[in-house]
Order: structure tokens, then sequence, then C-alpha cells
């Protein structure tokens, strides 16, 4: 029998990537866009047209390839979508000595 390794809550991570806390949040917002379109029974051609994006580009977002597309795009699409973005800046814990950054669906 082989080891199991646990990873953390971000794959990115545990794969090392160094921008892994924002391309876990890009990652979350892409699984929210595409739940939302697929919630509407949008076709892409519809969605990327609501949201102000090439199909192309949507596509790529729906499948993880969203390394050109910035967080603020992706609230935009959002928004685009219906839904209210609230932004919360609070004190870390003294327990860490940076904060950062998560996202919440209500």
């Amino acid at each position: 029998m082989s080891d199991v390794e646990h990873g953390s809550t971000n794959v990115y991570a545990d794969l090392d990537f160094p921008d892994a806390e924002e391309m876990l949040v890009k990652a979350q917002l892409a699984s929210k866009i595409g739940d939302i379109i697929k919630r509407r029974k949008l076709t892409q051609v519809q969605a990327a047209e609501l949201l102000g994006i090439t199909q192309p580009k949507l596509s790529g977002l729906l499948r993880g390839q969203f390394r050109g597309i910035s967080e603020s795009k992706m609230l935009e699409c959002l928004t685009r979508l219906g839904r209210d973005i609230e932004i919360v800046v609070k004190t870390a814990p003294r327990s860490r000595s940076e904060g950062h950054v998560s996202v919440v669906f209500a």
C-alpha cells in the first residue's frame, strides 16, 4: 500500500505555483461563473455576449484557462450575471503575519 500525501486546500500551492492564492481565487470565480451560466441555460455564445468577452475566451475560462483574465474582469462578469459583489477588508488574526484573500459565496 502506498502512502497518501494530504494536500492543503489550495492545489496551486501544493503544486508550488508562485501565484497560488490568486489562481485559487480565479478558479473559484470561474467555477461560480460556470454554475450561473449552466443554471440560466445560456449557450457559450449567449453568455459571452452578455459578459462582454469572446466565446473562445469564455470557453477557456470555463476550462480553467484564466491566466489572461483579471480578477476584476471576472468580478464584472459576475455582476453582469446578476450578482452583487461585496469586498470586505479586515485585520488578519495575530497567528498570521500576512493576510490572505478568500472568496465566500452567499
